[in-house]
């Protein structure tokens, strides 16, 4: 049983000496503390311990402990009776005071009512709470997007590693963090368990299950501090306010404490927060408006040792300034494994509750919205009243239908158990009906001006008493809540945004229906139609929403169109027969609306708005679009050529419904343009992987895909750009989105991308900014040489670069180059793991200061690339001392297309077999002397014509090894592998490694490779070289070469490489494992690099060729002698 206060006052005075009792009096008469009233002396002179406590409980009442406390604290310096006293009491007083808090705040969140304000039976916190997904990072950045739009974002999301929270650890620093978190601010949508899961962390702390290293947990509502706008206090006052339980063991100092303070719902905030205009407040103890209070707490003024945790939705998180920040954490709400807990949480009948989750996943909509906590309670409250009332009924498939199922549950037991009907009874009374029409004014007034929770005022300005809105809130407790603020101020709120959303769209309708009068409009006038004929013409009201809603920037009238033209269907209708005696609508009208939505579609809209467009045709039953774009993308005949701006964002819409194309967005399977990819930016977005290599970008591309790795919603983790020209001003804008804290881009491959020295310099900047998440970067197939790795080493060696991964294959690098990189790798920081050399000149030169770097403890590379770097027995052995001397990291080398010597494979064979060593994979194979000649001439094969493939008006010549067209037909033997339209043929050599030749041509040729399986019968594109997806090919004319084809798709080639001075001499390298397929042009001094394709072969690979009327082409004998550097045509 807890002492009174007298007997603990009289227990602590019991620990003073006499001269300490003394001093004691003289601070209660000339500073007892605080604001609290000096006692006389008179009143003192020759008290003892209990006159003492006599006179102070006289002149304190319930604050004696407090004002002991104060004036102990005074006294403990130089006094040990003094701190004594004061620490037996205070850590007494301390036990007590918790212990009393704890009770209460247990009391508060064991129970919820999962959205029931006052009625119904509660339900315990801990058996129906379910783990919410909560990740760090993100910033605190306003995104004022609809939050239905967000959730379907999040929903899209690949699943993949993220740095997720458990909410006990939530001021927990993460590892690599120095400093301790003080503010946490926690975003996620409405409805998504912010407010629960604040309470189960408090409810943990106060069954001592979790943080019992904190002191005290004080969790504020924001809903609580509107009331107090005009009011002021210090910040020990609102605590004493709110928990007067500290007040009471006159607890005024909070700083040698654990303490947590949790502000809920900032978005609910009506107090004007502004941080750039406040004054300094220091003093726990001085009394300022809770505005100014609460700044100067966030800013760290006060009581800079506590802990705060706001929660809000997302657009109102940017009201606190970063700085005030020290961690952002995010509420995903429910994946897709804890969505199923939920439902076999909530339903003990295993069957019912397997049923509903099967539904869920069938209807794409309801599966999306289900992240959200409060809709799966929704959707479990509607389908397990339909489960028992309509035995094998449909289900409700799409949002309108669920939430109107969802109103006739409510009214249903507000007939049974509020108005004592029986369950046959109609459910839609008189009173009932005024009920919803009140709260759907309330709902469409209050959506207008932003508001979520309403107070007094605003109900008044809509029309609700008070009293009314209280009955409305103990009857409909699913629908519309009533909480009490201090000095019992009521709050009311609907229990999601999505429910006053569908109650406002239903008193337009409603309204409409039975006056005419359109509340969207302005000037709201009754309709000429009705006043002519006394019906009202819904697709009027229709039109003039979509309008209104293709108006906002944001889509916060999104899920409002959704439901406004889902009520507009018969079989909605008839659900609220009783509620609205006529419906004014039909499918006439409905078929209306559909051509008015298909007709905007076909304006230029937003992505965005598009998709929203697409959901309003599924509230409205009409899939015809999707249907048909589906129907092509089946059959394989879908045409991007072709298609409508209605008929493209239909595609859009299909893709990101569909969670299997989301991982790997290839631009190719749709159309290899720059129009396909910006119209498919949004599957971009939503993608994991995307592969727009080979599609003839250009800076505006550039621009369109900076936006998406800036986007804050995209999900893009890897994009490969490869062999698209990107020009200095393309790369600069890929630059600045890398080092935008939104990017989370980890892998960037820019194989032959035309690279200049200012690209290099960007990709520097990019590489040492703290906010790159770049892990892999593949830079091949440009002409970096040496001077660009120098520039890259600086960003290298920065300790904010986290790249893994470095491919630099065919960039024209010497041994000079190992230099630079062998300073990178014997950096302490490094993380590179692996690094792809091949196709350079190091030499063993080269190979030598790279094992040095091998040898250095701080190298982590796990993965070497050397294949074709002109490396003898002398480099192997540089490698195999240094993998000798640290063979804990190593475990992959490949050195083919070399010449190591027999004893250079037997050191590193060696080692495979070595436990010491980590080494697990070698390729040395091909192997020779032949490998050491530099250039591609090595990899040169001798071709020979297929004779059995030669057209008839293709004259062949100099031993089968020229080819002409002619007019005259030739006679050659039937047989099926001859082309008989096309003027083409193919070789005989299937291709395989790595393979070089060379050919000469006059006037209009294709030099091409091929599948085999080509077709030869007919003049199809199937037939011809580069049509088709089965061949590549380098298109040139007498001024030289001019484009690259492939599937019907080509590239202009730079006119640079059409100079007179150059011969008419084509080069063609192919390496088939790493699907590479080079053309260049050949100089008397060089080769001039035309163009790369980067692909996947699946067949093996023939050369061919195609020939205008004159035209010819001649096998040129390849003579194996070193040829200088590969230069590239920009």
């Amino acid at each position: 049983m807890e002492k009174a206060l007298p007997v603990q006052l009289l227990e602590t005075l019991k620990n003073l000496g006499e001269e300490e009792l003394k001093l004691f009096h003289f601070y209660l008469q000339y500073e007892p503390g605080g604001e609290f009233p000096k006692i006389y002396k008179s009143q003192l002179e020759n008290a003892d311990r209990l006159k003492t406590v006599e006179v102070m409980v006289q002149a304190y009442s319930d604050h004696v402990m407090e004002v002991a406390m104060l004036i102990l604290e005074k006294m403990k310096e130089g006094s040990p009776s003094a701190q004594k006293a004061s620490s037996l009491s205070s850590e007494e007083v301390l036990q007590k005071c918790r212990g009393k808090l704890k009770s209460k705040l247990k009391k508060k969140f064991q129970c919820v009512f999962e959205g029931i304000a006052k009625a119904g039976n509660p339900t315990l916190l801990n058996q129906i709470y379910t783990e919410l997904y909560i990740t760090e990072g993100g910033t605190a950045e306003v995104n004022d997007e609809h939050e239905v739009r967000q959730i379907e974002t999040a929903s899209r999301k690949p699943d993949r590693p993220e740095t997720t929270i458990r909410q006990e650890d939530i001021f927990k620093a993460s590892p690599g963090r120095d400093e301790p978190i003080r503010t946490v601010l926690t975003k996620g949508v409405a409805g998504i368990g912010k407010t629960v899961l604040t309470q189960k962390y408090t409810l943990d702390w106060a069954e001592d299950k979790a943080n019992q290293d904190i002191q005290f947990i004080f969790p504020f509502t924001f809903r609580e501090l509107n009331v107090l706008k005009e009011e002021k206090f210090s910040l020990v006052e609102l605590v004493h306010h709110f928990f007067t339980e500290t007040k009471e063991a006159g607890i005024c100092s909070f700083e040698d404490f654990q303490v947590v303070f949790i502000f809920d719902g900032l978005d609910e905030c009506r107090l004007p927060l502004d941080f750039s205009n406040t004054e300094s407040v220091t003093d726990i103890t001085e009394s300022t408006s809770v505005d100014v209070l609460l700044i100067n707490f966030l800013r760290g003024n006060l009581l800079p040792s506590a802990h705060l945790w706001i929660t809000t939705r997302p657009a109102a998180a940017s009201q606190i300034p970063p700085d005030c920040v020290g961690m952002v954490t995010e509420i995903r709400g429910f994946t897709d494994p804890q969505k199923e807990e939920y439902f076999m949480k909530r339903f003990r009948d295993e069957e019912k509750a397997s049923r509903i989750i099967s539904h869920i996943k069938i209807s794409r909509s309801l599966h999306i919205v289900c992240h959200i906590p409060v809709f799966c309670w929704i959707t479990a409250t509607v389908l397990e009243d339909v489960l028992e009332t309509r035995e094998g009924g449909q289900l409700p498939k799409t949002l309108t239908d669920m939430f109107i199922h969802f109103l006739v549950v409510q009214a249903k037991v507000k007939k049974v158990k509020y108005d004592g009907g029986a369950e046959t009874d109609p459910h839609w009374s008189p009173k009932t009906r005024k009920m919803i029409e009140s709260l759907g004014k309330l709902a469409f007034d209050q959506l207008q001006k932003g508001n979520l929770i309403f107070y007094e005022s605003d109900l008044t300005e809509c029309g609700i008493d008070i009293r009314a809105a209280s009955v409305y809130s103990g009857v409909f407790t699913q629908i519309f809540k009533e909480e009490s603020g201090l000095y019992q101020d009521k709050v009311f709120c609907f229990i999601h945004l999505s429910v006053q959303e569908f109650l406002a769209a239903l008193h337009v309708h409603l309204t409409f229906i039975i006056s005419g009068i359109d509340l969207l409009q302005e000037q709201q006038t009754t309709s000429m139609w009705s006043k002519l004929f006394n019906t009202p013409r819904l697709k009027s009201l229709h039109q003039s929403a979509v309008d209104k809603a293709l108006q906002s920037p944001n889509g916060h009238l999104d899920l409002f169109l959704r439901f406004l033209l889902g009520l507009s269907l018969q079989t909605n209708q008839t659900l609220l027969r009783g509620l609205m005696s006529q419906t004014g609508s039909s499918s006439q009208t409905n078929q209306e609306t559909v051509q008015y939505i298909k007709k905007k579609l076909s304006d230029n809209l937003s992505a965005e708005k598009s998709i929203n467009l697409f959901h309003c045709l599924n509230e409205l039953n009409d899939r015809s679009l999707v249907e048909e774009i589906q129907q092509s993308l089946r059959s394989g005949s879908l045409s991007t050529d072709e298609l409508s701006p209605a008929q493209w964002s239909a595609l859009v819409f299909i893709l990101l419904s569909s969670e299997k194309d989301l991982d790997v967005f290839d631009l190719k399977k749709y159309s290899a343009s720059e129009e396909a990819l910006l119209r498919l930016l949004p599957v971009v977005k939503a993608s994991n992987k995307a592969v727009v290599s080979d599609c003839f970008l250009s800076e505006r591309s550039c621009e369109a895909l900076s936006s998406v790795l800036s986007s804050q919603s995209s999900s893009l983790r890897e994009l490969e750009l490869g062999n698209n020209n990107l020009c200095h001003s393309g790369m600069m804008l890929l630059s600045t989105a890398l080092e935008h804290p939104h990017c989370t881009l980890e892998s960037l491959r820019l194989s032959g991308c035309f690279l200049s020295m200012k690209s290099y310099e960007a990709l520097t900047s990019v590489l040492s900014s703290q906010s790159s998440s770049l892990r892999e970067l593949d830079l091949s197939n440009n002409n970096l040489q040496d001077s660009g790795i120098k520039l890259l080493s600086a960003a290298l060696q920065s300790r904010h670069c986290i790249l893994k991964s470095l491919r630099l294959s065919v960039c024209n690098l010497s041994g000079r180059s190992c230099e630079v990189l062998a300073l990178v790798l014997s950096f302490t920081s490094s993380s590179l793991g692996e690094l792809d050399l091949s196709d350079n000149d190091l030499e063993d030169s080269g190979v030598k200061l790279l094992s040095d770097a091998l040898e250095s403890p701080h190298c982590k590379l796990e993965s070497l690339s050397l294949s074709h770097c002109l490396i003898t027995e002398e480099g192997c052995t540089f490698l195999a001392s240094a993998l000798s001397s640290n063979p804990s990291h190593l475990r992959e080398l490949d050195l083919s297309y070399n010449h190591p010597g027999d004893s250079g494979i037997k050191l590193l064979s060696a080692g495979l077999k070595d436990p010491g060593w980590r080494l697990d994979t070698l390729r040395v194979e091909p192997a020779g002397v032949r490998w050491l000649r530099p250039g591609l001439r090595k990899y040169s094969c001798q071709l020979t014509i297929d004779t059995n493939t030669v057209n008839t008006n293709l004259q062949l010549s100099d031993n089968n090894r020229k080819v002409t067209h002619v007019m005259e037909v030739q006679s050659y033997p039937d047989h099926p592998d001859r082309f008989d339209v096309y003027r083409q043929l193919l070789c005989r050599n299937g291709l395989t490694g790595r393979c070089y030749w060379e050919v000469e041509w006059r006037g209009d040729v294709y030099i091409s490779v091929s599948y085999r399986r080509i077709r030869r019968k007919g003049n199809s594109d199937a037939c011809l070289f580069g049509h088709n997806d089965q061949s590549w090919s380098l298109e040139c004319s007498d001024d030289g070469p001019r484009s690259v084809w492939h599937n019907n798709r080509h590239t202009s080639i730079s006119s640079s490489s059409s100079s007179s001075s150059v011969s008419n001499r084509v080069a063609v390298y192919v390496d088939c494992p790493a699907g590479t397929l080079s053309f260049y042009r050949v100089s008397s001094d060089t080769l001039i690099h035309l163009h790369t394709f980067n692909t996947t072969f699946t067949e093996t690979l023939y050369p061919g060729f195609w020939l205008w009327s004159g035209s010819s082409v001649s096998l040129c004998w390849v003579e194996c002698k070193e040829f200088p550097p590969v230069r590239e045509t920009l």
